[in-house]
């Protein structure tokens, strides 16, 4: 499995949000957009990790930057786990047809069915800016490695 590397267009693809409407590639002209793969709802790393993130939501904003969970999750176990987490990050469902954006972006683990924990930061020209894959699902990458992606396009 490969991510999408920094240069390369975001493809197409279409993820759903919370209220079921559609999330696709148009939804990001013009602004900084930070997917944050995640493998479940409710697992202890990726409650970690949108604590952590949302804890430093308003830095990432001050960026420019929109952050967005995404995993092979449905609908309804989003909803329910930004509930219980009381983070406002959007959460976007790649559960159908399963797992094809994560797989579109490179951020899916087909021995476990399931995304893998990666970060892909999309440029306002719809040109993956940077990114970053664990080297399995259980690794939390910090929020620090987002800053750094930022960064990466700063000029």
């Amino acid at each position: 499995m490969s991510i999408l590397a920094a240069g390369e267009p975001v493809p197409e693809f279409t993820l759903r949000r919370a209220d079921g409407k559609p999330f696709t590639r148009d939804d990001l002209a013009g602004r900084t957009t930070v997917f944050v793969f995640y493998p479940f709802a409710f697992s202890s790393v990726c409650t970690d990790q949108f604590q952590l993130y949302e804890e430093v939501l308003g830095d990432f904003s001050a960026r420019g930057a929109t952050l967005y969970g995404v995993s092979t999750d449905a609908l309804d176990s989003q909803r329910a786990f930004r509930e219980s987490l009381g983070v406002t990050i959007e959460m976007l469902s790649d559960f159908e047809p399963k797992g094809a954006a994560a797989r579109a972006f490179g951020a899916y683990f087909e021995p476990g069915g399931m995304t893998t924990r990666a970060l892909v930061i999309v440029g306002p020209d719809q040109t993956v800016q940077w990114s970053w894959i664990g080297e399995h699902p259980g690794v939390l990458p910090g929020a620090n490695l987002i800053f750094d992606g930022l960064a990466t396009g700063d000029a």
